[in-house]
């Protein structure tokens, strides 16, 4: 028990934790046999709160109680930080569970449901908001009610234009129980109704909800008591279990989901399971704006009681860990016998128009020196500002980009550097989050749930890992661990519905002549998992292409400066003249300010010395959502990638097994078969004329010789032709044997 308690401290984030948690963890260390140093160093993690001795002082006040925190408690919280154990384990702290599809509950005993007789509907209301609610949210809510044309008695729209603190202030305020003085008289045959996630103030519809933290579980055809048990065993993470004062309780369900979409998927998921175990919910119960019963409230003759808060899971997280550890997440069978084809489900939008769509994977692959890193930065800064990236249209979001290489100045003065060189304005650089990770990087698996867990409410568009070998997980040459690496990033795509983009290197050698499939290092499991692979080749640029690009860039300087201070500019230069960097200096010298030629001057001899660092790359795709990719050859002036619009690099062919390759060159001087056999030939002959006496030597004495195997003697002296053998004793066939 000591050391696997040890062990969960991995999955623990002491940042993230309250005061209490953290004291929890050290009392259930020390009820555990562990020593107080084993939870010293593990809150040094927390930076901003540790301060040494503060763990030894507090430790000696943790004398044991009739109630003691174990284990247990650590086991729970480092599920809730994405721990999970393998199903084939078996699970500690009695938490041995079902098999069956979302199965968790074989048989229980249900407890009768009891209301107590005693109450303050003031303080259960005000429990009720302090629970659901921040103090500044809008809280909807409705006491009248009208009958339909059954006899009906239903809710009207009711009021959505105070906050939670405002109605526990002047709940407070009251010198009794008459809630009806805050909210407005209620029909106490009828009861009233509250919504349970916080609104605009602008509406009560789904569109005015702000924040899709709960759902409501309800059902009227299981018997009450059985409601009350089955929610409490399934330890559903409930924030709030109200007492209908009819045939159901309603228990308000954290789901914490990012937006609607997410709403609708977690609710799905959690009725599902609800369902499995014999809790048949109310269906109708799904939308996020949805009423529930306000407790502190009469209902013909029966309370709306508030029963319990904050039972079971502390959070949706950790209670789809806990379900997700006892079932698999496999998808049912799906039957097409009614697919219709003229209503197939939406594609995802295209993310980069042509290459990759959201809530997809793709990958860059490249050598060193190709700027990959700095790709990524462009793409980073194409997606959030709405712009094109190696001349393909981007659409705008949101981007989270995982830095685990560089340090932070370094990486923001990169960032910065983007932005200046290719001359946009910084309009929407906060839709860029950076997560800086250098030296603190985890590998893949446990850096998942911990990312999933930070990301999930702020929408992002894509996530950029930069680069994957820090998170790593297994062996990169070994197909079934990497195929579990990559599908860390199939959870974050569909936990978080964003794109995920991360780039790896090349294997070693040339690869001109590979497939873009096949250059990235490792397994072709990086290569085949991505739902587009974006692959960069060098192109080698002969002196004089760096020459001609030299020349481009010093006639830009001097044609800016003319067209800055020379009224006629363009009339004054030719398109020949344009392209000479000499005959640009002469027109310059000759219509610009002296001091502002030196300027001129400097900066074209600045773009000048740049070609000399200047590399060609062509980008080829191996798409499987778009057509096959057209190869895009751009120029890598640091720190951006530029499209080639000259059309000088598409008549350039990458390195192949060539003499201007270095392997070509090192393949070029290697032998071909037939002068190796002639090689050895000699070899062996120039042994046997060193070690003969009278035309003669031995097999032992050639193998001293050349410093081989006697097997290897004797197969170069029958390659060879000339020699006859004779047991240990070898000679020439045309010198006389001796018998």
């Amino acid at each position: 028990m000591k050391n696997n308690i040890i062990e969960l401290l991995d999955y623990i984030d002491p940042s993230a934790l309250d005061y209490q948690e953290w004291v929890n963890v050290g009392m259930a260390l020390k009820h555990e046999g562990c020593d107080c140093s084993v939870w010293e160093e593990w809150s040094s993690r927390d930076a901003a709160r540790y301060h040494s001795g503060e763990c030894k002082k507090k430790w000696n006040t943790f004398n044991g109680s009739a109630s003691p925190v174990t284990g247990g408690t650590v086991y729970q919280l480092a599920t809730r930080f994405g721990f999970s154990p393998s199903r084939d384990e078996a699970m500690e702290w009695g938490d041995e569970i079902g098999r069956d599809s979302f199965v968790i509950l074989d048989g229980i005993e249900v407890d009768e449901l009891e209301i107590p007789r005693e109450w303050s509907p003031k303080a259960q209301i005000i429990k009720y908001l302090d629970t659901l609610f921040d103090a500044d949210e809008n809280v909807g809510y409705v006491t009248d009610c009208w009958q339909n044309d059954d006899g009906r008695n239903l809710p009207k729209k009711g009021s959505y234009d105070r906050t939670a603190g405002q109605l526990i202030q002047e709940l407070s305020r009251l010198e009794d129980d008459d809630i009806g003085a805050v909210f407005g008289d209620y029909n106490p045959e009828v009861g009233a109704w509250i919504r349970f996630n916080p609104l605009d103030g602008q509406g009560v519809k789904n569109s005015n909800v702000t924040d899709f933290r709960y759902a409501l579980v309800e059902s009227d055809s299981v018997d009450i008591s059985t409601q009350n048990t089955l929610i409490r065993e399934l330890e559903l993470p409930v924030a709030a279990l109200v007492y209908s004062g009819g045939k159901s309780v309603h228990a308000i369900v954290r789901v914490d989901a990012a937006d609607a979409a997410e709403y609708r998927k977690r609710v799905e998921y959690l009725y599902t399971v609800c369902k499995k175990n014999g809790l048949a919910v109310d269906e109708q119960n799904k939308n996020p704006s949805r009423l529930s019963r306000m407790p502190g409230v009469m209902r013909n003759g029966k309370k709306q009681y508030l029963l319990d808060t904050n039972i079971g899971k502390q959070s949706w997280a950790q209670w789809y860990e806990w379900v997700e550890s006892v079932n698999d997440d496999l998808p049912d069978f799906e039957n097409l016998k009614d697919l219709d084809f003229n209503n197939l489900p939406a594609l995802s939008e295209p993310l980069i128009d042509g290459i990759l769509r959201k809530g997809h994977k793709m990958l860059i692959a490249g050598p060193s020196k190709a700027g990959k890193s700095f790709a990524l930065i462009e793409l980073a800064v194409a997606i959030a500002e709405g712009r094109s990236w190696l001349g393909f249209n981007c659409t705008q979001g949101k981007v989270l980009y995982l830095n685990l290489e560089v340090d932070k100045a370094s990486f923001l003065h990169r960032l910065a550097a983007v932005y200046q060189t290719l001359k946009w304005k910084p309009n929407s650089i906060g839709n860029i989050t950076i997560w800086h990770l250098r030296g603190k990087s985890a590998p893949m698996d446990k850096l998942t749930p911990k990312l999933v867990r930070r990301a999930v409410k702020e929408g992002y568009t894509a996530i950029i890992i930069d680069p994957i070998y820090k998170v790593l997980t297994g062996d990169e040459n070994s197909a079934e661990q990497m195929s579990r690496f990559c599908n860390e990033f199939d959870k974050i795509c569909s936990q978080l519905g964003c794109a995920v983009i991360y780039c790896h290197h090349h294997s070693k050698g040339a690869q001109g002549e590979k497939s873009s499939m096949d250059r990235a290092s490792g397994s072709g499991v990086f290569a085949r998992d991505p739902d587009a692979l974006l692959d960069l080749i060098e192109l080698p640029l002969e002196d004089s292409v760096k020459e001609q690009q030299a020349q481009r860039g010093e006639c830009a300087v001097y044609m800016k400066y003319l067209r800055r201070f020379v009224t006629d500019a363009d009339d004054l230069v030719s398109q020949d003249d344009a392209l000479s960097a000499a005959k640009m200096r002469e027109i310059a010298a000759a219509h610009l300010p002296k001091a502002t030629l030196e300027i001129a001057s400097e900066e074209a001899q600045e773009a000048k010395k740049a070609a000399d660092t200047l590399s060609g790359w062509r980008i080829e795709g191996t798409l499987r959502e778009f057509p096959k990719l057209k190869p895009v050859n751009c120029w890598f002036r640091h720190p951006v990638h530029i499209v080639d619009d000259t059309g000088i690099l598409s008549d350039i062919a990458p390195r192949v097994n060539s003499k201007n390759s270095p392997w070509g060159k090192n393949f070029g001087k290697k032998k071909s078969s037939a002068e190796r056999e002639q090689e050895r030939k000699e070899s062996i002959m120039t042994a046997f004329e060193f070690c003969n006496t009278d035309g003669k030597t031995t097999i032992k004495d050639l193998t001293e010789y050349t410093g081989t195997s006697e097997k290897t003697v004797k197969r170069h002296l029958k390659e060879h032709g000339g020699f006859w053998i004779d047991g240990n004793e070898v000679g020439l066939k045309n010198s006389d044997k001796v018998e």
